[in-house]
């Protein structure tokens, strides 16, 4: 099936609706979507948007996990869990037929499971004790999107085709650019098992002393006379460890991004109805397609609600010239305001739309205050529905 095909069956699903507007219901109800991943840029509700749709999907009878990797914990705040770690905890309170487990990634403790599961007890010790490993399992740049990677491959692995204990999972990606990092995962940590430098500090572990080139003895000397030995040992125990043991790591995070690029795979971009927020979620368009990511469609978090009636903005403010210093002439300002706001964000989004025409919407309005429950998590899902 066609790059194009695939999307088109994905995407709107059989529901009548237009073609530019986005059928969640179809979406989540259809057995073959697997995965969904919403991404976006930072302070738009991605996180809400996820545990919204997990929520109704769960209500509306699937088996469901929902993994989020935002820093944030607003998550487990709105579900009524107390805290989200690395193992999925059942929701409390969903109603239907179906279940809800959430999570949140734990990177540490994803990547101490990858040395555990590919090492013997005493080399994972060595390892997991190792400074190097440490620093790199804590805090080291793009490890969380390595993780990612890694802990949506293992939930989809054991949990759904081993098990059958979940048929859909949610992934709440973090926040800006980043958030498709994790793409870029399996070349970039190939990239640094293969490089110039990880190799030269290996050649004494893959080889007899005697292999080792002039050079390389020359180098490293010079690197313990600067770093000392024992802090020379520790680097190389550690690269010789990430080469045996990750080295399946790049075949299972090459299989998960098979499985992102699949049919049963669906992203969702999440942006607000700001310029700087949807420029950004062209970006995030751009890259999916050129990477034949299967691109559900866009949602617009946090539109302004129209105020309703006949009376324009412009004849609101001429109203309020008639009547100056009053509450009326106030209110018809405020009314003016809000009708201005309501034109430009439909102007943004319609610039969107003509820039990215085959990818469809949902427009989600703004509520009066914040999410911290599953009320308000169906509230919003019924918004990403287009039920009012």
């Amino acid at each position: 099936m066609s790059a194009a095909a695939r999307r088109s069956r994905v995407r709107v699903g059989p529901s009548g609706k237009h073609a530019g507007e986005l059928d969640v219901d179809a979406l989540i109800d259809d057995p073959g979507t697997g995965i969904i991943v919403c991404c976006g840029s930072g302070g738009v509700g991605k996180t809400t948007t996820s545990a919204a749709l997990a929520l109704r999907a769960a209500e509306r009878g699937r088996k469901v996990v929902v993994l989020t990797i935002d820093p944030a914990r607003r998550l487990a705040q709105s579900m009524g869990i107390e805290e989200l770690d690395n193992t999925p905890r059942p929701v409390q309170g969903v109603a239907g037929s179906g279940s809800l487990d959430a999570m949140m990634l734990d990177m540490k403790r994803t990547f101490d499971e990858v040395v555990e599961s590919q090492a013997s007890p005493e080399k994972a010790k060595q390892i997991l004790a190792n400074p190097f490993y440490i620093a790199l399992s804590s805090s080291f740049a793009g490890t969380q999107e390595y993780m990612a990677m890694e802990k949506l491959g293992q939930i989809h692995r054991d949990c759904v085709v081993e098990t059958g204990q979940y048929d859909l999972i949610v992934v709440d990606t973090p926040p800006s650019r980043s958030a498709l990092d994790f793409l870029d995962a399996p070349e970039r940590l190939s990239s640094f098992l293969d490089g110039r430098f990880v190799r030269m500090l290996l050649a004494p572990a893959r080889g007899p002393a005697r292999l080792m080139t002039a050079g390389v003895g020359l180098v490293t000397g010079a690197m313990t006379k600067i770093l000392g030995a024992q802090f020379l040992k520790d680097l190389q125990t550690f690269i010789t460890a990430l080469d045996t043991v990750f080295g399946g790591f790049r075949q299972r995070a090459q299989r998960t991004y098979s499985l992102l690029q699949a049919d049963g795979t669906a992203f969702l971009v999440v942006a607000a109805p700001e310029a700087d927020a949807l420029r950004e979620a062209a970006y995030f368009v751009e890259r999916l397609t050129e990477d034949d990511m299967p691109l559900a469609g866009l949602v617009v978090n946090r539109a302004s609600p129209d105020p309703g009636g006949t009376l324009s903005a412009e004849e609101a403010l001429a109203g309020a010239a008639r009547l100056p210093q009053s509450l009326t002439a106030g209110l018809l300002r405020l009314h003016a305001d809000r009708v201005h706001m309501v034109e430009r964000e439909r102007r943004l989004r319609e610039q969107f739309a003509v820039a990215h025409p085959q990818v469809p919407a949902a427009v989600v309005p703004a509520l009066a205050g914040d999410v911290h429950d599953l009320d308000g998590l169906r509230r919003v899902g019924d918004l990403l529905a287009g039920r009012s």
